[in-house]
């Protein structure tokens, strides 16, 4: 094979690929374009999480079930740098925000998202209010930890989203959570 300057600049780009980390981005999107972009990742190969939740709805004796967006506004990318500017081509991105702490990130968006996944009812919580600080003791979300929203009857508790300042919300057992 016959090296090019188009083949070099291509194995260049594949060493600095293979050196270089995926990071996670929060796209914040245009109105209601959050599946639009969600669509358009997976046709380019980016890796894409949308968060979703079930909504029911009840209209003339129907029941229509709905898969929507848990952070409205949002949708959580994990990209190389190079691939920043195909995701702006998309007309579906109102900014593209870096994560800071992507550990951080990377651990709270990972408990949201295993929190979907069990039966156990997920909700937005838009605001993130000052409350005590509880680890789960038993059941499915044994482990993780959040704030707590309020008390009466269950407990709701918040599983935060610190970078984009919003919290996905879970009812528990007050018994099932220990200060910590």
């Amino acid at each position: 094979m016959i090296a090019t300057p188009e083949t070099k600049r291509s194995e260049q780009v594949n060493r600095e690929e293979d050196q270089a980390e995926l990071e996670w981005y929060v796209a914040h999107t245009r109105p209601r374009c959050e599946k639009k972009l969600e669509q358009y990742c997976g046709r380019e190969g980016l890796s894409v999480t949308l968060p979703t939740y079930r909504s029911v709805k009840k209209y003339r004796g129907k029941t229509a079930v709905f898969n929507k967006p848990l952070f409205p506004g949002y949708v959580f990318l994990k990209l190389y740098r190079h691939q920043r500017q195909k995701v702006y081509q998309s007309d579906y991105v109102a900014n593209l925000l870096d994560v800071v702490d992507q550990e951080q990130f990377m651990r709270q968006l990972g408990d949201i998202l295993f929190a979907l996944e069990t039966d156990l009812e997920v909700q937005l919580a838009p605001t993130i209010q000052e409350g005590a600080w509880v680890r789960i003791r038993t059941g499915a979300l044994r482990g993780m930890e959040g704030w707590v929203e309020k008390r009466s009857g269950m407990t709701t508790v918040l599983l935060r989203l610190d970078f984009i300042g919003q919290a996905a919300a879970i009812q528990l057992e007050a018994d099932d959570l220990e200060l910590i």
